[in-house]
């Protein structure tokens, strides 16, 4: 496949032959001899290199690079389908609609239609979930939902608006094609799971980690298909006005905490009351955990199994719920495990001797045993108040 040489490089004889030939066919199809051809295509350059601010001589290495760059961007492009071809991998939906070739995606000024896409499907309900993506938290959510809305009748009825922005929409072909247009103005990118250890050299701790329920750590992929099943992050963010308006007020929070000394007499006077009543609630919380402790020390050898004073205070639930119930008994884990096991051992106990048939009295004995077990439990239970540990998903 011959092509235009690098700038710098002269033209091979077949080359030449091959332009002369091109121009010749040029010239025929406008009516002209080569030469009224070749003067008029020299005016028209010379006309763009004079709009550009260059010179001729300019402009002419300056096509010629270009060109230069594009036959080898065609050439790479062919190898590489080429490639897949040989290997029998399909080509995805992810790459480009332009003879199965690949788009690359490179940064810059976004798209304004991609950014007006991104600023619609941000305010609908696209069931989103928080994920961990280069250790900050991201929104993903499923392709499917973010083409459902695209092919709604509100994105219709949005993109019909006089000066709207938004690509109409009319099939699901359509959609794909305007949901392409987020990842190439890197605006939401294909994600997929990963493991947080990959890639390094470390054996997995030796205590399993406790992970949150449905947050996953993602990495971004290679090659942003479109699938239905695909997951896709948000990397727009929208208007930052909210944390814009959060750093004036903390500007003017702190100017004002450093122009203390030109307050009015009486909003310092207030100021020092309030400070002294926040001191004195911090001092009476540190006097009541104190005395709780000393309250649940006494109990525990003189009423076991120990009373706490506010047994949720330090326990992760909210404010009022960390003063309620007022008091409580301690919970044993391991003894309420044991009597547990006990009970459902003597419920087998019982089954077994029902079904070997040793005697009447047996089995009379291992179900009153039972019966009578389950009873003190359930009294137990009734008596002494229960406290619930709250435990994250």
């Amino acid at each position: 496949m011959s092509g235009p040489p690098p700038p710098g490089r002269q033209l091979s004889p077949q080359q030449m032959a091959a332009m002369q030939q091109q121009v010749a066919m040029e010239a025929q199809k406008r009516g002209m001899t080569p030469q009224q051809f070749q003067q008029w295509q020299r005016q028209q350059i010379e006309a763009e290199a004079k709009k550009q601010g260059l010179s001729f001589e300019q402009y002419v290495m300056q096509l010629k690079q270009q060109a230069y760059e594009q036959h080898q961007r065609q050439q790479q492009m062919a190898a590489q389908q080429q490639a897949a071809q040989q290997s029998g991998q399909p080509l995805t939906q992810g790459q480009g609609a332009q003879g199965g070739q690949q788009v690359p995606i490179n940064p810059g000024a976004p798209n304004p239609k991609a950014v007006e896409v991104a600023k619609w499907l941000r305010g609908q309900d696209l069931k989103t979930r928080t994920c961990i993506l280069n250790g900050q938290r991201k929104d993903m959510f499923r392709v499917k939902r973010a083409l459902r809305a695209l092919q709604s009748p509100a994105y219709a009825k949005a993109s019909a608006k006089k000066n709207s922005l938004l690509p109409a929409v009319t099939d699901a072909a359509s959609a794909a094609e305007t949901f392409k247009l987020l990842p190439l103005s890197l605006l939401s990118l294909r994600v997929s799971k990963s493991d947080p250890h990959e890639g390094h050299n470390h054996a997995p701790p030796a205590k399993k980690q406790k992970r949150i329920k449905g947050l996953w750590t993602v990495k971004i992929e290679q090659q942003q298909d479109i699938s239905e099943d695909l997951h896709y992050v948000w990397l727009y963010e929208g208007p930052q006005w909210k944390q814009k308006l959060y750093a004036l007020g903390a500007l003017i929070l702190i100017m004002a905490v450093v122009m203390f000394p030109l307050w009015p007499i009486k909003l310092r006077i207030g100021v020092w009351y309030l400070s002294m009543g926040v001191l004195g609630l911090i001092g009476l919380f540190f006097a009541m955990s104190i005395f709780r402790l000393i309250l649940f020390g006494v109990t525990y050898f003189a009423v076991p199994p120990g009373l706490w004073l506010y047994p949720n205070l330090f326990e992760d639930v909210g404010f009022f719920d960390s003063f309620r119930p007022i008091w409580g008994w301690q919970e044993d884990k391991k003894k309420g495990k044991k009597s547990k096991s006990g009970t459902f051992n003597a419920k087998d106990g019982g089954k077994s001797s029902r079904k070997d048939g040793k005697g009447k009295s047996e089995s009379k004995a291992s179900s009153t045993a039972t019966t009578s077990t389950s009873a003190e439990s359930l009294k137990n239970r009734d008596l002494k108040p229960r406290i619930e540990e709250v435990e994250d998903d």
